[in-house]
């Protein structure tokens, strides 16, 4: 655990996010971002970075990183169910609490904003990705958030949505369609 200290300047690998080191336990890492958040990591998920924003990584390093990672990738293709063929191929969780680490001292506005914002930025994924199905799990609470997704896909042409699976999520989650033009 020695390789990060408190005060460090730090890059998140595979997310173009920086911080600060503010805590370092058994637990794993705490930086805070450039926008003030807190956020958890392990120490392989990240790199030090001097002042000058010079990454101090060797080549050797990275490929490492990334052997591991492909390795990783291979041991988890699951053997789909043919009940499971049909069933969504990318699920986004809106809930506040699976977006931040801690939604204190945010305004319900700011929440809907940030949950609306990942909404809007992993549906467009979805449609570059050509992924057809999405599930948006939004909860059931006062019916907000549902609203406003009704609103963001009802913008696009090439969606359709309704209630996702009610024995799998019950009323808090809707999916969509995606039609994918040829």
């Amino acid at each position: 655990m020695g390789l990060f200290q408190i005060g460090d300047r730090v890059e998140v690998l595979d997310e173009k996010l920086s911080g600060e080191v503010v805590e370092v336990s058994n637990s794993g890492i705490t930086i805070e971002s450039e926008d003030g958040f807190l956020m958890n990591y392990s120490p392989n998920e990240l790199v030090k970075v001097s002042e000058a924003h010079t990454i101090n990584v060797t080549n050797y390093e990275v490929a490492q990183v990334k052997a591991e990672k492909e390795i990783n990738k291979k041991k988890n293709k699951p053997i789909l169910k043919p009940k499971e063929r049909n069933a969504p191929k990318m699920e986004v969780d809106l809930h506040i609490n699976q977006l931040v680490n801690s939604p204190k001292g945010m305004s319900n506005h700011e929440m809907l904003n940030l949950q609306m914002d990942t909404a809007k930025r992993q549906l467009e994924f979805a449609i570059r990705k050509r992924i057809q199905k999405v599930v948006f799990i939004h909860g059931v609470g006062e019916g907000v958030l549902k609203e406003e997704l009704k609103f963001l896909f009802g913008r696009y042409e090439n969606v359709k949505y309704y209630d996702a699976d009610y024995q799998k999520y019950g009323l808090g989650a809707t999916e969509v369609y995606i039609y994918l033009s040829k």
